[in-house]
């Protein structure tokens, strides 16, 4: 062939320079295009000066040599692009047995050099379908324990392939010193400390932590949260490869947190995955840590809040994180973010908590975020997209308190009609009752009620017991009953989460009726026409006898000593009507009374 070639170079066809390449496409049978893609080598005809090629898109198509040499990139058999053209079905089974052996071949095809992105496309969706992410990862993690790859910290960098062998320890070691800055150096070190059983350098795993300790120094002041980190990581490190104690002037975690960091922004600095550990440093080192931790409850993402109220019920400082989430939501101060993390934990210990009062206050939350400069969708979208949320959260409240989250929900400027319609059709799911306000059918009316004054505070002890004995006794139930195993054979656990049903409908019901209860004594009563607080002599003409009544507070109603509730229908009938006016009380004939009033006057109750 080279003989050919050199004949047709005399002849003034091709230049000497074109021999190369043409020799080399041939022997390799295989070719790219950069517009074709690629081809297969048929023939190379010397009399026409034509090379034959079979591209994809171009069956039996001729090309010039000189173009052909100038155009045409050679690649051999074991080229990604010819595996997959030439043995597709063998590829995809390497793939699924073999996953480094799939990414050398890659990245070999690539010149030893490929970005994670190119590999993907070089084996998506023909090797691998839908499964490339769980894919990548088992890949990427035997790749880091390879010695022929390096594995960039960045995903956008590319990942390298030699075929000489590196130990890890001499790989992490030259990525640390390399690595540019303490927060690329601790990548390292993590790395490290995955593969410390590997590493038998002693040496380098000292010089690595002497580097921490000079950049943890250099560190403390300007970047604190990531001088924690490197501590972490330092004693890890050092822990794992059983190395030598801690040299007496060696920065620790106390060090960190006498400079009395501002906690929001130390935390929000601070790498998410050390979040807990820093929690659990700071509790150790701070006595007045759990006040400060409900503090920060409000002010940080909802991860980091859920981290706070775990370290804090861990802990035994539930009341007092419960007690901080109930003021918020009451007083509608809670974050979207607080509120979001509440939304998603919805769990047994916060149920008493949990109610249509939660769903008010992400309202006003959400309000408010339309006029941060930072604002998040976050717990708009969680709401739109848990369907359970709101019918949970208003599942035991008195109808009333619906009603009125209902108004709250249809002049709320967060959501559009679209998904506005969509949470009122969640709430008209649970209470039917609701649908006529939502079609305009339903019409405001004054629901104040008259109570006596003892009345009132019995009530409000009455609440006060639920919310702090009943109601907690009854969490705790729940949390020991589902210690005991199977939920679904549980007798023990579905009987308290029923006993919490009844607990939060009747704390409903009591949080409405004291809503709407106005206190008084009954001083001074309208004598003109019967009202709340007058005696009232009444002639029952259907029975031919006189009865005396009593008109009493909603709640102090005694029939069996003629003390009526005004608010009871014997006491409707008579209400706002002169002396001498004739009613009628009861159902249909023959059991109607006729009642004719011959008397009001104070009743001077003393209740």
């Amino acid at each position: 062939m080279r003989d050919e070639l050199e004949k047709l170079v005399a002849a003034g066809k091709i230049q000497k320079q074109h021999i190369e390449p043409l020799l080399a496409l041939v022997q390799a049978g295989f070719c790219q295009h950069k517009s074709w893609g690629f081809g297969r080598i048929t023939a190379l005809d010397a009399a026409l000066g034509r090379l034959n090629i079979d591209f994809i898109t171009k069956a039996g198509h001729t090309m010039d040599l000189v173009f052909s040499a100038e155009s045409l990139k050679a690649i051999t058999p074991d080229h990604i692009l010819v595996r997959k053209h030439t043995d597709l079905a063998g590829l995809k089974q390497e793939a699924a047995l073999h996953h480094l052996a799939v990414v050398k071949t890659v990245l070999r095809s690539m010149g030893g050099k490929a970005s994670a992105d190119q590999i993907m496309n070089a084996l998506v969706p023909d090797v691998i379908g839908s499964d490339w992410k769980k894919w990548w990862e088992v890949a990427r993690s035997e790749m880091k324990r390879d010695g022929h790859f390096t594995v960039p910290a960045k995903k956008t960098d590319a990942i390298l392939f030699t075929e000489a062998e590196v130990g890890i320890g001499d790989r992490l070691g030259s990525d640390f010193k390399t690595a540019r800055g303490l927060k690329n150096k601790l990548t390292v070190v993590a790395e490290m400390l995955k593969s410390v059983d590997d590493i038998r350098d002693k040496q380098m795993l000292n010089e690595v932590l002497a580097t921490l300790n000079h950049d943890i120094r250099s560190h403390l002041h300007t970047q604190t949260a990531l001088a924690l980190e490197a501590i972490f990581l330092r004693d890890d490190l050092r822990s794992a490869a059983s190395l030598p104690e801690a040299a007496p002037d060696e920065l620790l975690a106390k060090d960190v947190w006498s400079l009395n960091p501002r906690l929001v922004e130390f935390f929000t600095e601070l790498a998410t995955p050390k979040h807990r550990r820093a929690l659990e440093s700071f509790r150790d080192h701070n006595p007045e840590w759990s006040s400060l931790v409900v503090l920060m409850l409000n002010l940080v993402p909802a991860k980091l809040a859920g981290e706070c109220a775990r370290i804090l019920l861990v802990d035994k400082k539930g009341p007092l994180l419960k007690e901080t989430l109930a003021k918020l939501i009451s007083q509608h101060g809670a974050a979207s973010e607080l509120l979001l993390w509440l939304g998603k934990e919805r769990g047994d210990h916060f149920a008493d908590i949990l109610g249509p009062e939660v769903f008010r206050a992400m309202l006003s939350a959400m309000e408010r975020d339309a006029f941060n400069e930072r604002k998040t969708t976050r717990l708009h979208d969680f709401i739109l997209e848990d369907q359970e949320l709101l019918p949970e959260l208003i599942g035991s409240a008195d109808v009333e308190v619906v009603r009125d989250l209902t108004r709250n929900l249809q002049l709320s400027p967060v959501f559009d009609d679209m998904d506005k319609r969509s949470l009122l059709a969640r709430i008209v799911r649970v209470y039917p009752q609701v649908q006529s306000m939502i079609t305009g059918g339903d019409k405001k009316e004054d629901h104040t009620i008259l109570v006596s004054w003892p009345s009132l505070e019995r009530r409000k002890s009455e609440y006060q017991k639920l919310v702090e004995k009943d109601i907690p006794a009854n969490v705790k139930d729940i949390a020991l009953a589902r210690s005991y195993g199977d939920l679904r054979e549980n007798h023990e656990y579905k009987s308290a989460k029923e006993t919490q049903k009844v607990l939060n409908r009747r704390k409903g019901e009591i949080e409405r009726e004291l809503s709407r209860a106005r206190g008084t004594d009954f001083v001074n009563p309208r004598t003109d026409v019967v009202s709340p607080g007058t005696k009232v002599t009444v002639t029952d003409m259907t029975a031919g006898r006189t009865d005396v009544y009593t008109l009493v507070g909603a709640w102090d109603g005694d029939p069996d000593n003629s003390r009526l509730s005004y608010m009871s229908p014997l006491a409707q009938s008579l209400m706002y009507k002169p002396v001498g006016t004739e009613v009628q009380f009861g159902g249909d004939e023959p059991s109607r009374r006729r009642l004719r009033i011959d008397q009001i006057e104070p009743a001077n109750l003393t209740v």
